[in-house]
């Protein structure tokens, strides 16, 4: 009674392994309290399984402990990637997960490099510290750049824009035998240029949610290497929910990152 706690908010079909083995992100008719149902964030109160609730320590503040479920997304998709000790990456867009994805890298000890055409989202970046190199596309020939500072290429390239040109510097940026991991959600067909991930013998990998990776999502910050109360933008109540939450999203979601909503607007 009385522990701070994060809740990984899965919605899994019953008899679905979710052990320390399990693939339950994986599991067919898999969703998300919230969105499939079982009560959300905006509830008084819910209930779930003990399966799927973390303790935090104490003296991590519950407005950041907000974030562990993003960054766990982050976590899940660099982890993917199995990368070798001080692996140099790309993160194609650096909206709210491809900054917490390169958070993530970063702290982990490799050199990350950020393509972001948004000047906004790429003062975000610089400020937060989550990189090592920051580039707009627009701009700079990210493939030129990229291999002025690894002159084989990348180790591995995360695409977090799910748009074509995103994917296509990815793709361009990898070492021989390098990798690309899909971290956005697509909502159209993308085409891949099969000749050149043939001839680079790459790996191309997909990345859903997280799976077991909230422990070691919670270390990482509890231990201080990465500080989350930078990804906070905004601080908003329950009556500012659609005008300064919503519409922030949908219309100019190059301006925030996490907007935090309590019912006094003052954060947790």
């Amino acid at each position: 009674m009385g522990d701070h706690v994060v809740v990984e908010p899965y919605i899994v079909p019953e008899g679905t392994d979710t052990s320390e083995t399990g693939h339950y992100n994986l599991s067919e008719g898999s969703n998300f309290i919230g969105l499939g149902g079982n009560g959300g964030g905006l509830a008084e109160k819910i209930s779930v399984d003990e399966r799927w609730v973390h303790k935090i320590p104490d003296s991590l503040p519950l407005d950041e402990a907000a974030l562990i479920e993003p960054l766990s997304v982050g976590y899940h998709a660099v982890e993917r990637a199995n990368l070798s000790e001080k692996s140099t990456i790309l993160v194609v867009g650096a909206g709210p997960i491809g900054l917490l994805t390169a958070a993530v890298a970063k702290a982990q000890g490799h050199t990350v490099i950020i393509s972001e055409p948004s000047g906004l989202r790429r003062k975000k970046a610089q400020e937060a510290q989550v990189a090592d190199y920051f580039f707009n596309p627009i701009e700079y020939d990210i493939q030129a750049k990229v291999h002025e500072i690894n002159e084989k290429g990348v180790d591995a390239a995360f695409e977090c824009t799910s748009v074509q040109p995103g994917f296509d510097a990815c793709l361009d940026a990898i070492r021989m035998g390098g990798t690309v991991v899909i971290v956005a959600i697509w909502g159209k067909p993308a085409s891949v240029d099969m000749a050149k991930l043939v001839i680079k013998e790459a790996n191309l990998l997909g990345t859903i949610a997280y799976n077991n990776t909230h422990p070691k999502t919670i270390d990482l910050v509890s231990t201080g290497k990465i500080k989350l109360d930078q990804f906070i933008t905004a601080k908003i109540g329950l009556d500012d929910l659609i005008d300064k939450g919503f519409d922030t999203l949908i219309h100019h979601n190059e301006t925030a990152v996490k907007i935090l909503v309590s019912p006094t607007g003052k954060g947790l």
